[in-house]
């Protein structure tokens, strides 16, 4: 029996400033109050993941959808947030002075906004802030693996620059706030995060994928052009429960963090950047999955030694071999403008980014050990009714899964993976396509 897929409404630029101008006055008065309005996008991770903490690299771009920030300034040190949460219908308000802003305060969705102006504060990107109104709405989905807490912050942050500077960020500041964005989550909200989000969010460009390198920070802009080629990107969110901040993301982080430690370089994608043979790295990570360190990290009670190193051994499997699909391959072709030339192929067709995408997914799943049945079922159904690549996007452990789709296709993808949800009664899914979009700007 066929599934009515249900997708996801998205707003304009317009309607979300009016929005957020609109909650604005309701919750702090004369509007006029209100100086402007600044959104940030959401972002889907093409290929790269979670190799953003280990010097690799990844090609995300930014989405249509954005959280958007009207902002006031205030002259008391308060930092007054009010928030609706995409599909709430009402209104959170917190309240907490800029001098109390620091690790674990405030919590919740106020912390990334709030711990965006304190981060960008004390690195001194920006200039000064005496205390901001600030209304948020949003069309990213929470908890789907799309950035909606980076989006949360970029757009709080470029406001606070921005009414602090009276300019837009130059290629000196974006870094800076990029940065700001990052120690909001993860010295604030307690979140780890690499950088991939923020990034995605500040320097995102229509018709354009970001092949972001994190070994040496740099950003190229490579062409992605799906509906020339007669083919959308369809996202399904399977609405598992998504959490970041559990330790599950934390633990598979510190045992890369913590084997680039052990051979005596920053990250590990030093080593494949300098080496493609493996063996040297493989030997000297079985050696330090004998260390206590690795026994904390991948918490092997009841574990033999052996299958601590098999589990070490398949961590950095997955990180080595996901920087070499994303860099030597994925951002080629898609520079050289050969990921979709066989569209018109089978699934997942040799030397296309769809087969890249299926392997990665594998990688996460059988290696990284980071997917959940509900984003397998969306990813297998997707393939077998016919999309050209599907891979789970974001952290993992619940979300999104994306899938490269004939455009004649996405609606009976969607209606297959809708039914194939419903059979094994995981949440309802849903559903909607995405071309790469701006970045974080002011809308109003």
């Amino acid at each position: 029996m066929a599934v009515t897929p249900v997708w996801w409404t998205t707003r304009d630029d317009h309607r979300l400033a009016s929005d957020a101008c609109a909650l604005f006055a309701v919750h702090f008065g004369d509007s006029a109050h209100c100086e402007g309005v600044w959104a940030a996008p959401g972002r889907v991770n093409l290929i790269g993941e979670h190799v953003d903490y280990a010097g690799g690299m990844s090609l995300p771009f930014a989405l249509p959808q954005n959280t958007a920030a009207a902002v006031g300034r205030r002259a008391d040190r308060l930092l007054r947030l009010v928030s609706v949460l995409p599909g709430a219908d009402a209104a959170e308000y917190v309240e907490i002075s800029l001098d109390a802003v620091g690790p674990g305060r405030p919590d919740g969705w106020a912390g990334y906004a709030a711990g965006a102006v304190w981060a960008g504060l004390q690195d001194g990107v920006i200039s000064h802030c005496d205390g901001l109104d600030i209304a948020l709405v949003s069309d990213v989905p929470v908890g789907a693996g799309l950035s909606s807490s980076a989006a949360l912050e970029c757009s709080v942050a470029l406001a606070a620059y921005e009414l602090a500077a009276g300019r837009v960020p130059d290629t000196e500041a974006l870094p800076r706030l990029v940065t700001a964005c990052m120690r909001a989550e993860n010295e604030v909200v307690g979140a780890s995060t690499g950088g991939l989000d923020q990034r995605s969010a500040f320097y995102g460009r229509a018709g354009m994928a970001l092949a972001v390198d994190f070994l040496d920070d740099s950003v190229e802009m490579v062409p992605c052009d799906l509906a020339a080629e007669g083919l959308s990107l369809l996202i399904i969110n399977t609405n598992a429960q998504h959490r970041l901040v559990d330790g599950q993301y934390a633990s598979r982080r510190g045992v890369i963090d913590a084997v680039a430690n052990y051979l005596g370089v920053a990250t590990l994608g030093e080593v494949v950047e300098r080496s493609s043979d493996a063996s040297p790295l493989q030997d000297a990570v079985t050696s330090w999955s004998t260390t206590r360190v690795a026994r904390d990290l991948l918490d092997d009670t009841g574990m033999t030694q052996d299958e601590t190193t098999r589990t070490a051994l398949r961590r950095v499997h997955h990180v080595v071999n996901e920087i070499r699909r994303t860099r030597d391959d994925a951002v080629p072709m898609l520079r050289e403008g050969r990921a979709f030339a066989d569209s018109g192929g089978s699934c997942g067709s040799p030397g296309s980014l769809g087969e890249l995408m299926n392997a990665s997914h594998a990688s996460l799943r059988d290696l990284y050990e980071v997917t959940v049945p509900e984003l397998d079922c969306a990813q297998e159904t997707a393939l077998a009714c016919g999309a050209l690549g599907a891979r789970m996007t974001g952290g993992g452990f619940g979300g999104s899964v994306i899938a490269i789709v004939r455009n004649g296709q996405v609606e009976p993808v969607a209606s297959g993976v809708a039914a194939a949800a419903r059979e094994r009664n995981f949440p309802v899914p849903t559903f909607f396509t995405a071309d790469p979009s701006a970045g974080a700007r002011r809308v109003h």
